[in-house]
């Protein structure tokens, strides 16, 4: 059988990680450990974790014309990405992220965006060819909030099944035409509660579902996920208790995971445990993309697996 076919259109940076024995606070100096420079950007991230669990996946980016956007160009051929559509820009420089990772796992970001703010509705359609094949197309909010809405109502029109990550929480409302264009969204509990006010994950997918999305998985961490569809189904998808390193990618981890099982036509239960494993496997390595698993580790963690509430 041939792997499922996925769609990315998002963000890709090049982070800058520093371990601290804890987070600074504002205007504190703390020392760290050794300088790491890793791969990420939530496009990216997702994109490399689906390719690494088994989907065929397209990626739709901007990056600079500079050492880390054909740093990040080499990195996505080796994973495997179909790079036809990531456009070097001749006019902005690469994303980066710069990162401190305290103790558990806690982590502080902020971000240059770079080139990922030139994704335009245009790159969207240069894609399309990408976007008749794609059983999943996925999307998150680190590029122009109109190029997200043009990829989602253009993933609708193509029968894939629209997967909205909505991370980092958005400075403004979404627009009512991308909720009506999203099959699943996928906020964590702060996010859920900053879209909808809502503070209980319950009550946010609730508000969420009445703004026209198909089901809201609303990502509780170690403790899972609640999980409600527009049919009126609600229920809690426990996670997996594992020890943290670095929490950085498990967002991306997870969506990455749940386009591909769904890719593979797995219900929507099953679909959430595996993104569920594809996350906890995240969390215990540092870094973003490298620390994303393979098909092969989910399925051993899988088989040897005992989930928690």
């Amino acid at each position: 059988m041939s792997a499922p076919a996925i769609v990315v259109v998002g963000s890709s940076n090049t982070d800058m990680v520093v371990q601290a024995p804890r987070l600074p606070r504002p205007g504190e100096t703390v020392l760290g450990g050794d300088l790491v420079i890793a791969a990420g950007g939530k496009g990216a991230n997702q994109a490399v974790a689906a390719a690494r669990v088994g989907g065929r996946v397209t990626f739709v980016a901007r990056v600079g014309r500079d050492m880390f956007g054909e740093a990040a160009l080499a990195n996505f051929r080796r994973e495997g990405l179909d790079t036809r559509f990531v456009v070097q820009d001749e006019q902005a420089p690469s994303g980066v992220a710069l990162i401190v990772v305290g103790p558990g796992g806690q982590n502080l970001i902020a971000v240059a965006p770079g080139a990922n703010h030139r994704l335009t509705v245009a790159d969207v359609a240069a894609a399309a060819p990408a976007f008749q094949q794609a059983r999943v197309l996925l999307l998150q909010l680190e590029i122009p909030l109109e190029t997200v809405v043009a990829a989602a109502q253009a993933g609708r029109a193509a029968g894939a099944t629209v997967i909205l990550n909505p991370a980092p929480a958005p400075t403004q409302p979404l627009p009512d035409a991308l909720y009506a264009a999203v099959d699943i969204i996928t906020p964590n509990e702060s996010e859920a509660a900053h879209l909808t006010g809502c503070q209980e994950p319950a009550e946010a997918a609730r508000a969420l579902l009445a703004r026209g999305v198909g089901a809201v998985i609303v990502t509780l961490g170690e403790a899972g996920a609640f999980v409600a569809t527009r049919t009126g189904e609600t229920w809690h998808a426990p996670g997996f208790r594992v020890t943290a390193v670095d929490a950085t990618a498990a967002g991306d981890a997870f969506n990455g995971g749940l386009a591909v099982a769904l890719a593979r036509g797995e219900p929507l239960a099953a679909a959430v445990r595996f993104a569920h494993a594809v996350a906890a496997l995240s969390v215990t390595r540092l870094g973003a993309q490298p620390s994303l698993p393979t098909l092969a580790e989910v399925e051993t963690f899988l088989a040897g697996a005992h989930a928690h509430g």
